[in-house]
């Protein structure tokens, strides 16, 4: 599952240990490029909560988590609903495209093989850019607003919070190859259900439920067809001016301690 021992390290650490929920972990300890780096145990990304276990929410207090910000769809997030008192639910629905769109193909009578099931996700991450501004920005807001430690999830954690993620890492001034790097955890830590509903070729639901660098550059070719790039769109876009962005910064970043810790491929990350 791991593609190297560096990586199934970093994945045991980011990784908080949970029953109910396979890919929830800290964003924090990246390094950004003016030499602070990313907060750590303040800004949590995460698969679905609704199976968390007594104890696990009791994690989730421990760490101080006030806020959870759910991308799931309406249908997706009143069949598995959660509630916890002290942690406020804020919804953010963003519909999940590619499912849909697989209905519609077997509906048809059109089988998907795994080729065209990549181009489907590639088409769900660019309809990110399109369709789901208002989300994102208010994703932001909810940032600026948050009185401490954070979790924001979808479904499984990996592609409408995978785009979250990355776009808060680029507010945040991390560099691209830390910023793949994370998103592509999901591969490590994810543990994809064993009854999802959906009756696909083995093949076909491996593309489903991993994560692929085409699909976030697929978002991020959207990004530069109709903004002409990341800061365009982070203050045309999603409304992000320069203050905000200062202000995300002062709030989620924090300096560096000297000893680092090996990320992957030369990168580092500071302990």
């Amino acid at each position: 599952m791991y593609e190297s021992q560096a990586d199934q390290a970093l994945a045991e650490r980011r990784a908080v240990a949970l029953q109910g929920a396979s890919n929830f972990r800290d964003l924090g300890g990246y390094p950004a490029r003016d030499g602070r780096q990313v907060r750590l145990c303040t800004l949590y990304r995460s698969d679905h909560l609704s199976g968390l276990t007594a104890a696990d929410w009791q994690v989730l207090k421990t760490l101080g988590v006030r806020d959870a910000i759910d991308f799931r769809g309406e249908r997706e997030s009143r069949a598995n609903a959660y509630e916890m008192a002290g942690v406020t639910r804020w919804h953010l629905p963003i519909e999940p495209q590619v499912v849909q769109e697989i209905h519609a193909l077997q509906t048809a009578g059109r089988q998907l093989d795994e080729a065209a099931t990549h181009a489907l996700m590639e088409q769900t991450y660019a309809a990110f850019v399109r369709d789901n501004t208002d989300q994102y920005r208010r994703f932001f807001e909810l940032l600026l607003e948050a009185p401490g430690p954070l979790v924001f999830h979808c479904t499984a954690g990996k592609d409408r919070t995978g785009f979250a993620a990355a776009l808060l890492l680029e507010v945040l001034g991390v560099a691209q190859p830390a910023i793949m790097h994370d998103y592509l955890l999901t591969n490590a830590l994810y543990l994809r259900p064993a009854l999802s509903g959906l009756v696909l070729p083995e093949g076909v639901l491996n593309v489903l439920w991993r994560v692929a660098p085409t699909f976030l550059e697929a978002a991020y070719g959207e990004i530069d067809r109709h903004f002409g790039g990341m800061p365009a769109f982070l203050e045309d876009g999603l409304g992000l001016r320069a203050q905000e962005q200062e202000a995300l910064q002062a709030r989620y970043l924090s300096q560096a301690p000297v000893s680092r810790m090996p990320l992957a491929d030369g990168m580092t990350q500071r302990a």
